[in-house]
């Protein structure tokens, strides 16, 4: 009987491993960067230039960089939230869906706090009004452990394609956890939390008057 229980729980958890994975695999796929984009350089790549990891992704915004920039710098939990799933990253409180004009005024050095609570994590490194921006989290050396880029390109008028490049240093662990568990776990996660911000700063850019 305790068997049976056993290889029923191991069949379950299996399965939603599986299901995990083919969400995670859709998420990467629907917001996947176009070869060039994938290949080109970005802002923010020196920061890290071998990098263990880096994904790109992006997406297409009907609408100028002008009009999308003011929704990527009010970004943090505590701020405007991430676009993504606030019950994970901004306490349980939905991101916002208008602009903040109190968290308009950016340089280098804002913190993004990327949990509720948090007085560090993301850190503005660059900002480029309309172009770029580009976040990092720092070890308390000063090393630069990742780096995330928000980059604005149009490729016509009233359309922009956001890039976005996330891009991980060697000595990158997570609470510190494994570096086998890094690779196999980050990136899945990644995908499934930036298609929803992609998809959340695409919708309010294109709803704003």
């Amino acid at each position: 009987m305790v068997k049976r229980a056993l290889i029923i729980l191991f069949a379950i958890g299996l399965a939603l491993l599986i299901a995990l994975a083919a969400f995670a695999a859709y998420c990467d796929w629907s917001i996947r960067a176009e070869p060039d984009e994938q290949l080109g350089g970005l802002c923010g790549d020196e920061l890290i230039p071998e990098p263990l990891a880096m994904v790109t992704h992006a997406i297409t915004i009907r609408r100028n960089a002008g009009g999308v920039w003011p929704w990527l710098v009010q970004m943090g939990s505590g701020r405007a939230g991430w676009y993504a799933y606030g019950f994970i990253d901004n306490g349980g409180r939905p991101s916002a869906e208008r602009i903040l004009p109190e968290f308009q005024k950016i340089g280098v050095g804002t913190v993004f706090p990327a949990l509720p609570g948090v007085k560090d994590v993301f850190v503005v490194v660059r900002a480029e009004p309309a172009r770029c921006l580009v976040l990092s989290w720092r070890s308390p050396n000063g090393t630069y452990l990742t780096s995330w880029a928000f980059v604005l390109e149009e490729p016509a008028p009233s359309l922009t394609r956001l890039i976005v490049r996330g891009r991980v240093a060697p000595a990158y662990r997570p609470y510190g956890l494994p570096l086998w568990l890094v690779r196999l776990t980050a990136p899945r996660a990644h995908a499934i939390m930036e298609r929803k911000q992609l998809l959340g700063i695409k919708r309010r850019a294109e709803a704003a008057p």
